[in-house]
């Protein structure tokens, strides 16, 4: 059997909570599992027994699993999640909702209310990989004027026009 791949991301707390907060967002999602502490290495790990320790959640589809750590570790921007969209309607939406209470940061970066990064990108890579050197700059010009992406900016950009009024 092949290994499997599950993205872990440690939280101080509010892993639950940011489970539940994903898992309403974003299409096919479920909560699989909820763990929760006991007096087993309370030494190590200092929580309340009963408390929360790991939710295991599908986003999309794919495994996460969310670690009630306590403040050992940090979450970073060094780490985030990558999110391409199709439409600007969907850029906005999930842009929206995963701000709410969050930070924005450039080129489509944010980091949401628990302290993930997300990107809330058009398919960057597509465009990087199949365009001429010229668009690819112009695209990547564009981008780096951004905070939440502009696709039909983005897209006119990769044709050499300006972007739409009004953006």
């Amino acid at each position: 059997m092949a290994p499997r791949f599950v993205t872990h991301l440690w939280f101080e707390r509010g892993a639950l909570e940011a489970a539940e907060f994903y898992t309403q967002l974003f299409p096919n999602s479920r909560i699989t599992a909820v763990t929760h502490y006991s007096e087993v290495g309370r030494e190590f790990h200092g929580q309340e027994p009963g408390t929360v320790m790991t939710v295991s959640l599908e986003l999309n589809g794919r495994p996460f699993m969310l670690l009630n750590g306590g403040p050992e570790f940090r979450l970073s921007p060094a780490f985030s999640i990558l999110l391409e969209c199709d439409t600007q309607e969907e850029i906005d939406r999930y842009w929206d909702a995963l701000l709410e209470n969050g930070e924005a940061q450039q080129c489509g970066w944010l980091v949401d209310r628990f302290g993930v990064s997300w990107q809330i990108s058009a398919p960057m890579d597509e465009w990087l990989t199949t365009l001429d050197a010229a668009a690819r700059d112009r695209v990547l010009a564009a981008m780096f004027q951004m905070t939440k992406i502009d696709l039909a900016a983005l897209e006119a950009a990769a044709r050499g026009e300006p972007a739409p009024a009004g953006r």
